[in-house]
Formats: structure tokens, sequence, C-alpha cells
């Protein structure tokens, strides 16, 4: 069942002799339960892709369907609230709240939606991220592995239509780094969850169901 549809997606910045096209003319589609890697080089678009997909920014023309929504369709307002409950967001940096625990940090999402939380699933969640030792420590008491489990952890728990990860892995070391993408790929299988993964490493790309590559703007491969 397709998920996602991006029809034609054109980003611009910039005029004149300072036009920068930063995506030009993309379509592909994603089929629920998929995990696909993007993979270019820094300043492909890769980025810019991923964050018109999740609503961070709005295009130039073209469209996404999440879910047969036509994202753009949406004010701000309306936008940010879908935002919230069907895509998850996954950073290099983590972005999470110093002064939340663990447990808030990934809570954070239903409270701000105002939704019930479910204790049981919650902790079933935080155990299946290996953080249930440090549930009640702050960011500056983890690892970066475990601050990035962490978001991880904030992206599933409202059950998004799709995950976006931006470079999940980018401020991590090797080893750290295959434990997030293989939480990764198990979140996909164990609650069929849509994953699409931003990385410049081929190798963290080749465990994906399906790579799509990026070169000035363009896809190349794997649409």
């Amino acid at each position: 069942m397709e998920i996602l549809k991006v029809e034609n997606l054109t980003k611009v910045y910039g005029k004149g002799v300072n036009k920068v096209v930063a995506l030009d003319d993309v379509s592909f589609t994603v089929n629920k339960g998929e995990f696909v890697a993007i993979v270019g080089a820094s300043g492909s678009g890769k980025s810019t892709l991923l964050h018109l997909i999740g609503g961070v920014d709005r295009p130039t023309s073209g469209k996404v369907f999440i879910e047969g929504k036509d994202i753009y369709k949406f004010n701000n307002d309306e936008l940010a609230i879908f935002r919230r409950r069907q895509v998850g967001l996954i950073y290099q940096f983590y972005n999470l709240i110093p002064i939340l625990n663990v447990e808030e940090n990934i809570v954070l999402p239903l409270e701000l939606d105002k939704r019930k939380i479910d204790t049981k699933e919650l902790n079933e969640l935080i155990k299946t991220l290996g953080l249930e030792s440090r549930k009640k420590h702050l960011p500056n008491e983890l690892s970066g592995g475990q601050q990035q489990r962490t978001s991880i952890g904030r992206a599933l728990v409202t059950h998004p239509a799709i995950i976006l990860a931006d470079e999940p892995t980018g401020n991590l070391d090797s080893k750290t780094s295959d434990e997030i993408v293989e939480l990764l790929k198990m979140s996909n299988k164990k609650y069929n969850q849509t994953i699409i993964m931003i990385t410049h490493n081929l190798e963290l790309a080749a465990i994906a169901d399906r790579v799509i590559t990026i070169e000035d703007g363009k896809i190349v491969a794997g649409d």
C-alpha cells in the first residue's frame, strides 16, 4: 500500500545569477513498511528533499502526499499538527530538550497533542530502546548513542505514518552507528514502521530495502 507519493517536487533558492535549483522535478513513491535510504554527496539535495517530505519547508512546485493527503494544502498550523502526528523526525544532533529526562523527551509529542500516554506501551518501547536504566536521566547524562535512541523513541511513540531520519548516525562512532541503524531496522520490522533515511554512508544505506541516489537535485537511481 502506497503511503508516500512525491510528485514533480522542485525547490529553487534565489533568483538570477544567485539561483540555485536544490531539487529538480523529483518523483517517487514509498509503500507502507518500506525502509528507504536516500544517498548522495553533500549538496546533492537529499536533505532538502527530506525537509520537503516532512513539511518542514514548502516546495517551489510539486506535491507530497502522505496517506493520500496533499500536505501542502494545509495551512501552517494544520501542517504543524499533521507533522507532529504523522511524521517522526530523527536528526543528526538529537534535538532533545535539555531540561527533560529520557522518558519526558520521548512522550513530548503526546503531551503537546494532549494525548493519553499508554504506560505499558511506553515501558515496552523504552525497554526495546535499551534505555530502562536511563529513563530518568537528562540528555547531558547520556552518551551520544543513548541520546539518539531517545530521539528514535520520540519519533516512534506517536505511531507516525513515516519516520524521516536525517543522517541519524552522522555524529556517532562506527560501532554506535551500526547499533542505531540496527535499531531502525528492528523498528521497521517489529512495528512495520515506514522509514526514510538520509545518509552519505553507502554501507549503512545497504541495510535498507531500497536505495535512492540523488545527484544535483535529481534522482539518478532507485526510484
